[in-house]
């Protein structure tokens, strides 16, 4: 079984680019998007990504083998909407199971197809967990601050039944990502300890929050390096950073932490900024020789892509990462 904990330490892992970009190639209608199964479904479904790994599973799969085929170690699940109250949306709840465990099953065949050829170079699969569409820590009303959109109990509720299906479907690990509010992150975090202890696995977690704006703090309010204290009572394969800023506007964020933690430190910012049509342009080259500055700095243990990012980029940031020594580190396998 290829063991993560000991890889980290070896190399620079790669994680994959954005999956909403490359789907936004094929250009779905609302036909394909709800395929044979969901002909007759009463609201639109178009723009529900999650949904086409039941639908649409040769392009998921697709675009998977491209990103491991441009030197990514690890790939996530197409599920960073795959929970009950983001699926509400759609009147999707009860799909919530099937859609994990179908993404993680896709992703891992993929994953050891590549494994089986390349067995010194071991590929895996992150169960991506994302923030949901609301907040526990602040009120949508602005005329009622104390009113909150969602409890951290049904956050926790939803996060479990999601982590169960991506476990039963089986990735590897688990990547809670762009955590906007930390209370959202620990209810995923406290709804995984729960899993972990009811059927008594571990599973390595990879904890990767956003900043959100220029003063360097998370929507929640807490600079890069409360974020770090406020989750440091989990035990965490990696902590980071990605989405909302480009590589040379979060390389302070990830300064901020990399001193302080004994954890890995993972990054996967964005093709740059958006353009005014909501464009990301940033060139794999351009991108690439921002992240150099990570590594000739010995920043990180887990580089990647988000929002713009495609295979070109992750393939420019692979070649460039094989070329440096991870940041050291204090890794204690669970058991």
């Amino acid at each position: 079984m290829p063991n993560i904990y000991k890889e980290i330490q070896e190399r620079i892992l790669v994680l994959d680019g954005a999956m909403g970009t490359m789907l936004q190639a094929y250009n779905f209608s609302e036909e394909d998007f709800r395929g044979e199964r969901f002909k007759e479904h009463a609201i639109p479904l178009q723009g529900n990504n999650d949904l086409l790994s039941i639908t649409q599973p040769a392009a998921i799969k697709e675009i998977h083998r491209k990103y491991f085929e441009a030197g990514a170690d690890i790939v996530e699940t197409n599920t960073f909407s795959g929970t009950t109250i983001a699926m509400a949306d759609y009147q999707l709840e009860d799909l919530v199971y099937e859609l994990n465990f179908q993404s993680a099953k896709i992703a891992k065949e993929v994953a050891d197809e590549f494994t089986a050829k390349e067995p010194n170079k071991p590929r895996f699969v992150a169960g991506s967990i994302g923030p949901t569409n609301r907040t526990a820590s602040m009120s949508p009303d602005v005329n009622d601050p104390g009113y909150r959109a969602v409890t951290f109990d049904e956050l926790r509720i939803a996060y479990k039944q999601q982590t169960e299906a991506l476990i039963d479907g089986g990735v590897d690990l688990l990547l809670v990502e762009t955590v906007f509010d930390t209370l959202n992150a620990k209810a995923a975090l406290f709804a995984i300890e729960e899993i972990k202890a009811e059927r008594n696995i571990a599973v390595p977690i990879m904890l990767s929050g956003t900043i959100t704006d220029a003063s360097g703090r998370t929507l929640s309010g807490q600079t890069a390096e409360a974020f770090l204290i406020s989750v440091s009572h989990i035990p965490l394969l990696s902590v980071g950073f990605n989405c909302a800023l480009g590589a040379n506007l979060l390389q302070p964020h990830l300064e901020a932490i990399a001193s302080k933690t004994d954890v890995a430190i993972s990054a996967h910012p964005n093709a740059g900024l958006p353009n005014a049509f909501g464009e990301y342009e940033e060139t794999p080259e351009e991108m690439a020789s921002q992240i150099e500055e990570y590594l000739k700095k010995d920043l990180i243990n887990i580089i990647g892509g988000c929002c713009g990012t495609n295979p070109t980029h992750i393939k420019a940031i692979a070649n460039l990462a094989a070329c440096y020594k991870p940041r050291k580190l204090l890794v204690v396998e669970e058991e």
